[in-house]
């Protein structure tokens, strides 16, 4: 029985109960988080928010900020929003990968819908210092929320160590240069990769049986 064989019987089967479980505990999670971060004190703000706000203002360097701002608009915004999931979906029209696509544009849709309104449920204020214009609400962070996402998104369609690696290191790129541009408290953006990774890992679950068929069929395996 060849490797391809044997993979033909867990296109019918597929695990979902993993997925499922993970993404609903993560969406808890980062509610609960933005609850206890807007209601433990009176200035909506934890030691741990406040000791790094203090420290990565302190790092601040013109290269630095340069490079967050460039973190900004890819996170946000019309390219943020419209560009990257656009692009993305066309790059995966072009691989034959049209579950795939539908996947990631729904996915970046969904996390979007649902930072808009955990942030108008908490309606946590900015830090102060500031330095990019950002809309309402501070928690959660919806650029993390979105690279988390597109990380959870792409490591499922591309089931690869070094996906997962990647989508890994932009997401905490991006938690960072949101910190540092002072646009999210550092619990901010916690809750926003909760928040967006648990809606790709639910939006997988449901869309699991063919966008499993569409691995198969392309020849993507999984590492082991």
């Amino acid at each position: 029985m060849t490797s391809a064989t044997a993979e033909k019987p867990a296109a019918g089967r597929v695990a979902r109960r993993v997925p499922i479980i993970t993404g609903a505990a993560a969406l808890v999670l980062a509610c609960l988080l933005g609850m206890l971060v807007t209601t433990m004190s009176g200035a909506q703000r934890f030691a741990i928010d406040v000791a790094w706000a203090e420290f990565v203002v302190s790092l601040r360097t013109p290269a630095g900020e340069s490079f967050a701002y460039f973190m900004n608009a890819l996170g946000g915004g019309f390219i943020g929003v419209f560009v990257v999931p656009i692009g993305a979906a066309v790059v995966l029209l072009i691989a034959r990968r049209p579950w795939g696509a539908l996947y990631f544009i729904v996915a970046s849709a969904a996390s979007a819908g649902v930072v808009q309104v955990l942030k108008h449920l908490f309606g946590r204020a900015r830090p102060e210092d500031m330095i990019v214009v950002s809309d309402f609400g501070s928690f959660p962070s919806g650029h993390v929320a979105n690279a988390a996402t597109i990380a959870v998104v792409l490591g499922m369609i591309v089931p690869r160590a070094w996906v997962w690696v990647l989508g890994a290191v932009y997401t905490v790129l991006m938690a960072f240069s949101r910190t540092y541009l002072g646009a999210h408290w550092l619990t901010d953006t916690i809750g926003g990769a909760l928040a967006g990774a648990g809606v790709a890992l639910l939006l997988w679950a449901l869309l699991a049986a063919p966008l499993e068929r569409e691995r198969l069929a392309r020849g993507v395996r999984r590492s082991p």
